[in-house]
């Protein structure tokens, strides 16, 4: 007898189309995200604030994306911007398990003979059209031929396994159920997708290899080996993606403890639900039926799980919040950026909410400046002065990390409302560092030109300064609170604050006219620093008007929330 463990036909089968299987989802999954992202953006925003209807949205996206990781993507974007709270993407975590078996569920209808046909359109797709979205299009048939290749070459490589008497004692072993969850999850966690794994399962148990409760076994264990990946590609990330992977974690593991002593249990409603062919026996029996049989023990075990879970969603929410607190920022990490994920760089509309959430922190630094800017440069006080041009160091880091997180965004394949917000946003981070340099530089240096000349300003002439400066700092929180939820009326509302500072600035040149004719001591050197600080303070405010018309997304609906508010710092 031939030993198919030295048989180079078996293992380059059984690597070889799991090569290709792996591939073919990245492929897929990575064409789905770029035709689909916005669209799954805006359901995931709108339909969470129920917990039921927050499962079907994780399932439906998750169905369609094929990947559980890009909805938890999507979930960290949302939590990290305050739009979502932990309790409410507990559901849709739940619901994404039930979306990842769609996999399963097709592969088992056996149609991997459209493999090729699905291979050759979707390369000639991909490499012919010149539109964007056709190439998506062709690139996802691409992946999905690959993962059906995949599948047959996996199943003809494994065919000699049939008949090896020590293969068939090693799959006998795997009736202890400890066993095979261990081997799962360890398999899973080796090629980082439980698609995967169920997809082999379907493979074997297809060649008559692998009985249903062995497979049931496995099957649960790879939930958990899923969730070994998803904790190591969370290191060093964010809070939120560290709760959201303890939250899939618990979800996945506590599931697995209820439903290990009753496998036995699971395989006969697999098979009741599944169809019979009396007509066949023994191992045909076997190869005919089994692969259905998996593929649905897999959907009832997650489905039965999301039943048991839904009510629980607060519970987990609080019970993750609490065992990963957040952590108290050190002053030197608002050197840092704290939205800008790498990771989240596969998904560009993604990408992009985080840039724009992390220009309003930005602009609430210089908020801040802009408002404690204006008392200390009518002080006579130099040091406290200076102190000003020093918080303009963390304006600066954070620009420079924006504009080279935005370079990186820029490599992907972006659609046109994408490259166009883009480049709003580019617009409005250099139209806030502008801002913080008009202080950190202009108004500093004019104000200590101003102590050294013995320049004293007057009391009126201080309140005629404050009021500009106070209508400055609001048009600011506006202009930042339209970008936080892009809002075209609060956009629309800067703008319209033009007729107010103006009226403010003619009637400060008429005092200032006032000043100068009147015999007053210092007069030339007090009308000239005097006026420089309303021109910086009209430079801000023409800034912050222009920086408000590209406050909104273009074409793109925004994601708006009645609690939404700018961020701490």
């Amino acid at each position: 007898m031939i030993n198919p463990f030295s048989s180079l036909e078996l293992w380059g089968g059984l690597f070889g189309g799991l090569a290709l299987f792996l591939l073919g989802m990245d492929i897929m999954t990575k064409a789905l995200k770029l035709t689909a992202g916005n669209h799954m953006k805006d359901l995931l925003a709108r339909f969470t604030r129920n917990r039921f209807i927050g499962a079907a949205m994780g399932a439906i996206i998750t169905s369609i994306i094929q990947s559980s990781s890009v909805t938890t993507v999507l979930l960290i974007g949302f939590i990290s911007a305050g739009v979502m709270s932990m309790a409410q993407s507990v559901p849709v975590i739940i619901g994404a398990n039930i979306g990842t078996t769609i996999t399963a569920q097709i592969l088992a209808f056996k149609v991997t003979k459209l493999a090729l046909l699905l291979i050759a359109s979707g390369f000639f797709l991909s490499i012919i059209s010149k539109k964007g979205k056709i190439r998506h299009y062709g690139s996802m048939l691409l992946g999905l031929g690959m993962v059906f290749y995949g599948m047959n070459v996996m199943s003809d490589g494994m065919a000699p396994l049939r008949s090896y008497e020590p293969f068939i004692d090693f799959m006998a072993n795997l009736e202890s159920p400890i066993i095979a969850v261990v081997i799962g999850a360890a398999f899973t966690a080796m090629v980082q997708s439980s698609s995967a794994t169920t997809g082999i399962l379907i493979v074997m148990a297809g060649q008559g290899v692998l009985g249903l409760e062995s497979a049931i076994a496995l099957i649960l264990g790879s939930n958990i080996g899923t969730c070994i990946t998803a904790g190591l590609a969370s290191i060093g990330k964010p809070r939120e993606a560290v709760r959201t992977t303890l939250v899939h974690t618990l979800f996945n593991v506590l599931g697995v403890m209820i439903w290990i002593g009753l496998i036995p249990q699971l395989a006969d409603i697999a098979r009741w639900i599944s169809p019979e062919y009396n007509g066949l026996s023994g191992v045909a029996r076997l190869v005919a039926e089994s692969p259905r049989q998996i593929a649905n023990v897999h959907t009832v075990f997650n489905l039965a799980n999301a039943l048991i879970f839904i009510a629980f969603t607060t519970q987990l929410g609080r019970l993750v919040e609490w065992l990963v607190p957040d952590k108290p920022i050190p002053v030197d990490e608002d050197l840092q950026p704290k939205f800008l994920d790498q990771s989240l760089l596969i998904t560009p509309s993604i990408a992009l909410d985080t840039v724009s959430r992390e220009i309003v922190r930005m602009g609430t630094f210089t908020r801040n400046i802009v408002d404690e800017s204006m008392p200390l440069a009518l002080s006579n006080n130099l040091q406290e002065i200076k102190q000003i041009a020093q918080k303009d160091k963390v304006i600066d880091s954070l620009h420079h990390h924006i504009l080279e997180y935005i370079g990186m965004i820029s490599s992907s394949d972006l659609t046109s409302e994408q490259s166009k917000r883009l480049v709003h946003l580019i617009q409005i981070v250099n139209g806030l560092e502008r801002i913080a340099d008009g202080i950190a530089t202009d108004l500093v240096v004019s104000s200590v030109k101003r102590v050294n000349e013995n320049v004293i300003v007057s009391q009126q002439t201080s309140q005629v300064l404050m009021e500009f400066h106070r209508e400055v700092v609001k048009a600011l929180d506006t202009a930042l609170m339209a970008i936080a939820s892009s809002d075209k009326k609060l956009a629309k509302h800067v703008r319209a604050m033009k007729g107010g500072v103006a009226r403010i600035n003619k009637d400060f040149a008429r005092h200032e006219i006032q000043r100068l004719t009147a015999d007053a001591p210092n007069r030339i050197a007090t009308y000239a620093r005097e006026v420089e600080i309303v021109d910086i303070l009209d430079t801000i405010f023409r800034i912050t008007r222009r920086i408000s018309r590209f406050a909104t997304q273009p074409k793109e609906k925004a994601i708006k929330d009645d609690k939404l508010a700018l961020p701490e710092v």
